[in-house]
């Protein structure tokens, strides 16, 4: 990672996350009355709530509208959850506008082109491994983790390293008496 990645790793106040193809693998599930059933990372999960304990903004936008989606984003504390918007770069402009946070203050992890202008307009646009080819061309950070495997836990980490915070984050799930990593 670059030094210049680093300060801007630093100064995200919000991480905006996509969900098909990010906090779950892209499939989509049918059950027998129709209802939509998806598979989230029990990995990212506790990544976003590590990240919300440092102080960093968590929000979801996505295009289409779970009843599942809502339910996650609730047990994890996700207080934005934006459903049902095309425009992803709209719908965080919109979100930008009403928490104070700039663009340059936001990383925004998307997979597909629907995410490209919201990738591409904040100070961290990152990707997952599997993103499509012009994604991951055009994102700054890309997880070595697939949509849905913990890539999003793997970017909670990073910006919390990057941060200062990891040993902090980490602390709590260490023995009292376990020396600090260096």
């Amino acid at each position: 990672m670059t030094q210049d990645l680093a300060s801007i790793a630093r100064r995200i106040r919000l991480l905006a996350l996509d969900v098909d193809g990010v906090l779950t693998d892209g499939r989509i599930h049918y059950v027998g009355d129709g209802e939509e059933m998806k598979s989230f990372s029990i990995l990212d999960g506790l990544g976003i709530k590590l990240l919300r304990r440092a102080g960093v903004r968590v929000a979801i936008i996505t295009a289409r509208r779970s009843a599942a989606v809502e339910r996650r984003a609730r047990e994890l504390g996700i207080d934005d959850c934006v459903q049902g918007r095309e425009d992803k770069l709209q719908a965080l402009d919109e979100l930008l506008a009403r928490t104070g946070i700039a663009r340059a203050e936001t990383a925004y992890i998307g997979d597909d082109l629907p995410d490209l202008a919201a990738i591409m307009a904040v100070g961290l646009g990152m990707t997952v491994a599997n993103a499509s080819a012009e994604v991951a061309h055009r994102a700054r950070w890309q997880s070595h983790a697939r949509g849905g495997d913990g890539a999003v836990r793997e970017a909670c980490e990073m910006l919390l390293r990057e941060r200062g915070e990891w040993q902090l984050a980490l602390a709590p799930y260490l023995p009292a008496d376990a020396a600090p990593e260096h």
